[in-house]
């Protein structure tokens, strides 16, 4: 007679197995790292075996046959999208999408299934959250009622991850969405929705499906106060892809990221905008994050950045006022502020400006936050001018990463940079001397491009050796 399976609890930190929940783990000795798993009965030695003994395997191929067998990406409908997974969702993959509560995951799943039902694809929306009259509200807003994706799209209010599964099985959904993997359960499970164990199991019994039926799968995950995805660090490693949606819910700027792709690059960056209608595209990105007005005060200068294969400028601000009351503070918005710290004692160090006894705030316009170390030198001029209350020219702009030494250093597509910030009116460019051996690259047309291998010197040339 064939084994049942059976419950466990598996401690995650060292792999010990209980037959009943304890803490702390009696192997090694740590707390709350304990999670019931489905423990699936041994094979008998003969099982997979063909008849006279021999084991049934498919034999090695070639790489150049399995290149055949890729499936052709099924694109979203939505470019910013479709650009951060490199083009469109692969047949079979299982995508993570996480993001603050009302940020906009479900509006922007809505408008993938719009793409997909415009394509000629059908979509099996899954939902333990909402009614399906919730959703059909929500369709109705972002005006998809008097489309094909009324007709496209099958709803199903369902929890359980086995029915939802038997659903896709039976309907064969070009797109499966799941809402959300925090409230799917698997019924041989005791845990409750949203635990680390139920969270696992459904994931890896979804990660089946799409396999199976070759139904490009999103499940929506919601993220926790430290902006990680709930659920066990597994979970991540079940998916292909793992999207990140954030903003500032009290703004309409959207940022689309890929912590991970297994299809595609993670530098890539997607920008959207919440509106009435929905996301939409920002159209150009290169002065989304740009300052208009004609006088720029001290403080503020024009960094262009390259995000993936997207150069865009962005508008660095600091201000340097007199410390009221204990220790300076070091407040960055958009940025990272340990690095604001670092530059603020190279700036005391290397170049004479004394920020020892200033509180320093900067921020990045418009809302986004980049880690990038090309940051450096237009942040730290920045600095230089809000401390000298003397404006940087509007029409220069700066780029390149600082050292401990106050030396700068080249950053990769210097070129790309320039051109984006040269076909948006700048005539001026800081950038770190090239590295010796290696040629300077040519100037954009119409602007001048100053190398300088200092801080220092690119202090002096911001401020017109003032």
């Amino acid at each position: 007679m064939a084994k049942r399976q059976r419950n466990v609890w598996l401690c995650q930190s060292c792999a010990f197995e209980f037959p009943a929940f304890e803490q702390p783990c009696r192997s090694c000795g740590k707390w709350e790292t304990l999670v019931e798993t489905i423990k699936e009965p041994a094979r008998s030695p003969g099982a997979g075996l063909a008849v006279g003994g021999a084991r049934r395997q498919l034999p090695p191929r070639p790489l150049r046959t399995a290149a055949g067998e890729r499936a052709p990406r099924v694109p979203l409908g939505i470019a910013e999208l479709d650009r951060v997974l490199g083009g469109g969702v692969v047949p079979g993959s299982i995508v993570l999408l996480g993001g603050e509560p009302g940020i906009g995951k479900s509006t922007l799943l809505l408008q993938a299934a719009a793409g997909i039902a415009v394509g000629g694809g059908r979509i099996l929306y899954a939902s333990g959250e909402e009614s399906a009259a919730q959703i059909a509200d929500r369709a109705a807003r972002l005006g998809l009622m008097d489309g094909p994706t009324a007709d496209a799209m099958e709803l199903f209010s369902e929890h359980d991850a086995e029915l939802i599964g038997e659903a896709a099985r039976a309907s064969r959904p070009t797109l499966l969405i799941v809402d959300s993997i925090q409230t799917a359960t698997v019924e041989s499970l005791d845990g409750v929705a949203g635990s680390v164990g139920q969270v696992r199991e459904s994931a890896a019994v979804l990660a089946r499906v799409a396999r199976e039926t070759g139904a490009a799968t999103i499940l929506v995950g919601h993220v926790t106060k430290e902006g990680s995805i709930a659920g066990p660090k597994t979970l991540e490693h079940l998916v292909d892809a793992v999207i990140m949606l954030d903003g500032d819910r009290h703004g309409s700027l959207r940022t689309l990221r890929a912590a991970k792709n297994r299809f595609g690059s993670t530098d890539e960056l997607g920008l959207l905008e919440m509106s009435e209608r929905g996301l939409i595209a920002i159209e150009d990105p290169g002065r989304a994050f740009i300052d208009d007005r004609e006088v720029r005060a001290p403080g503020a200068v024009v960094a262009p950045l390259l995000e993936g294969s997207r150069p865009m400028l962005v508008e660095v601000q600091a201000l340097v006022a007199g410390t009221a009351f204990g220790a300076p503070r070091r407040t960055g918005r958009g940025l990272d502020t340990a690095r604001l710290a670092l530059l603020a004692a190279v700036l005391v160090r290397r170049a004479g400006i004394q920020l020892g006894d200033r509180d320093i705030y900067a921020n990045l316009v418009g809302g986004i936050e980049l880690d990038e170390p090309a940051l450096d030198l237009p942040l730290a001029l920045a600095l230089a001018s809000a401390h000298g209350d003397m404006p940087i020219n509007r029409l220069t702009v700066a780029i390149g990463e600082v050292g401990l030494l106050g030396e700068l250093r080249p950053v990769s597509g210097l070129a790309r940079r320039l051109r984006e910030a040269a076909r948006h009116g700048f005539t001026r460019a800081i950038v770190p001397a090239p590295r010796r051996g290696s040629q300077a690259e040519p100037s954009p047309e119409g602007m001048k491009v100053i190398a300088v291998a200092t801080l220092s010197e690119a202090i002096r040339e911001a401020l017109d050796g003032r």
